[in-house]
């Protein structure tokens, strides 16, 4: 079925929408609530212009849908089919798995500590946190305030009955109750857990009675000590609750959520209020901006944050109205136990709360920008040292470097590498198969392969490459040279780097240059050389490999591709198929009975 027929078969129905290439990998998940409507969308001839989502459309040779029964549940399970197959085209965050949370165990006497690795064991997470300086504040306030135990011990009550764990320094300074020798209770314990949840989730005003309640009854008692204990730690919390800002009277659990945008860049800021203050914010940078206008972006990003945090407020402040604004107030107020609303603040208070989050959210991303423009504009001093070394008329900030790889002629291919400011860019690597048919002829190739590749980037009106390197002598620059008169490019840089003496040809000059071996700039030639060649003897085993793989059987009659396919697919490899027997052969992979013997005889043969 082709994918005009798939789209005229799209129920109108809640759901999501899997965009996949020709290879069958996905490229974008989305979801709707109407799906017909707007997976067709994508291919109307009326819809905005927009470069890549141009290059989507080109892509998508099939799609596949999945049906809901509401847009709620379309959206829990769009986040879980952009977590496990990491579209390409879809929002992500930048390293967003790398964030840090704090971590309260699932245990009797749960331990609290940071992590960045997220185990599902039953533990409670709250974050993430993007400021590293902060979770740190955080979780030395707790302990200041709370007598967590620091150990990692596993504390059954087996281990506390028989008294396996000694008491450790944190016990006699106070920072610690000794749950390890019983000296706790796990009903006590749990109850401070309980205390710690609400701290972390900014409810600190129940702390605060119970704090002043415990002080004041152990004063009562006369037990002096302790009391000292309860108000240090009372002053402790003060002195954090003191250290946030009061944004508003009613104290209601918000979250001002603002996005900034600029070109490919995007931050995204959360602003976290609890009982009238803020308690935190938190910023993410996306990696994948694509084509979204600025309430598509915030809809994908307040979907992602959401479904991966168990800290729901009542309501959600936004700049602007989201498709989706309906579908996620019904998932919140299901997940929180309470009615949540999503509003677009439009005057007061509320209306300046959010206008600061969103200058907030504009100066980090500035920030990102003028970091990224440094960074573009150091040279890092290997492209220099290259550019005097080899008198360039700029520095050669874009490379590409070339290798040929084949064995007597046989299963030919090319690779290019391109490095950027002396780093290699890995997703700018490709690779061709040489069609040329006079191999082996090592000038021949060189010629195709390089005029493959700038042709295509003139008729696509790309960027060139400020320096063009051969792995080679002065037979195989003479071919690239040759190649690039023709396209009239008279006046690009290029060179020649021979192995065996690191000799660097220039076109012109009859005389190779020798660089110092020391010099940071033959390092450079060489990294980007090796990275060509290993880049190409990849490729050419893999082809090689398929080859000989093949090759095997189609050696036997009555064995085509879709017979073939179905053997490996059944029996994983040749050398499987080899031990099969001719039941086998027959039951397994349905083979008829005469293949079947002919497949065994061959094999037999061939022992």
């Amino acid at each position: 079925m082709n994918l005009q027929d798939k789209l005229n078969r799209i129920p109108a129905r809640p759901g999501c929408y899997l965009f996949k290439d020709k290879s069958g990998k996905i490229l974008y998940v989305g979801k709707a609530g109407v799906l017909r409507n707007r997976v067709r969308s994508y291919f109307q001839k009326s819809r905005p212009f927009h470069p890549k989502l141009e290059a989507l459309v080109r892509k998508i040779a099939d799609v596949e849908w999945i049906v809901t029964d509401s847009e709620v549940e379309a959206l829990i399970l769009e986040n879980n089919l952009i977590k496990e197959y990491k579209p390409r085209y879809n929002v992500s965050l930048r390293d967003d798995k790398s964030y840090p949370y704090i971590r309260i165990t699932n245990e009797d006497f749960p331990q609290v500590f940071i992590t960045r690795k997220l185990v599902r064991d039953g533990s409670e997470y709250f974050g993430p946190y993007t400021d590293v300086k902060n979770v740190r504040f955080v979780l030395k306030t707790l302990k200041r305030i709370f007598p967590i135990r620091s150990c990692r011990h596993n504390l059954t009550p087996e281990v506390i009955r028989q008294k396996k764990i000694p008491l450790c320094l944190d016990y006699y300074i106070k920072k610690c109750l000794g749950p390890c020798q019983g000296l706790q209770s796990k009903e006590d314990y749990q109850k401070m857990i309980a205390q710690v949840r609400q701290f972390l989730k900014g409810k600190t005003s129940e702390i605060v009675k119970e704090l002043q309640s415990q002080m004041v009854e152990h004063a009562r008692k006369m037990e002096f000590e302790e009391a000292a204990l309860v108000r240090d730690r009372l002053a402790a919390l003060e002195n954090y609750r003191n250290s946030q800002k009061i944004v508003q009277s009613d104290f209601k659990d918000r979250d001002v959520v603002a996005v900034a945008m600029e070109d490919k860049e995007v931050c995204a800021l959360i602003f976290r209020v609890r009982e009238g203050k803020i308690i935190g914010k938190q910023h993410f940078y996306f990696k994948n901006q694509t084509w979204k206008e600025e309430a598509e972006i915030l809809d994908e990003f307040l979907r992602h944050y959401y479904l991966n945090t168990q800290d729901f407020p009542q309501e959600i402040f936004l700049q602007t109205q989201i498709e989706s604004q309906q579908a996620l107030t019904q998932w919140l107020s299901k997940q929180s136990g309470r009615k949540t609303e999503v509003v677009v603040p439009q005057r007061g208070e509320k209306h300046k709360l959010l206008e600061m989050a969103i200058k907030n959210a504009r100066y980090l991303l500035d920030d990102l920008l003028l970091q990224k423009l440094k960074k573009e504009q150091t040279i890092h001093f290997t492209v220099q040292a290259l550019q005097r070394d080899l008198r360039l008329p700029k520095a050669p900030l874009v490379m590409e470097c070339f290798d040929i790889s084949n064995i007597q002629g046989s299963d030919p291919v090319a690779s290019m590498v391109r490095f950027e400011n002396g780093k290699p860019k890995k997703r700018e690597y490709r690779k061709y198969k040489i069609t040329v048919k006079q191999t082996p002829d090592d000038f021949a190739m060189m010629r195709e392969v390089i005029e493959r590749r700038y042709r295509r980037l003139m008729e696509e009106k790309k960027r060139l490459p400020d320096l063009i390197v051969v792995d080679g002598g002065k037979g195989q620059l003479s071919s690239a040279v040759q190649v690039l008169q023709k396209l009239g490019l008279e006046d690009q840089p290029i060179i020649g780097l021979a192995k065996r003496l690191e000799e660097v040809f220039v076109p012109g000059e009859s005389e190779a240059r020798l660089l110092p071996r020391t010099s940071s700039s033959l390092r450079l030639l060489q990294q980007i050389r090796d990275e060509a060649h290993r880049f190409a003897i990849t490729f050419h085993r893999q082809r090689r490999k398929k080859r000989t793989l093949h090759s095997e059987l189609d050696n036997i009659p009555g064995v085509g591709e879709k017979r073939r396919q179905r053997l490996l697919k059944v029996f994983g490899s040749v050398k499987n198929i080899r031990q099969a027997t001719e039941e086998e052969l027959t039951e397994k992979a349905g083979l008829p009975r005469p293949v079947a013997e002919r497949v065994a005889e061959y094999f037999k043969e061939k022992k």
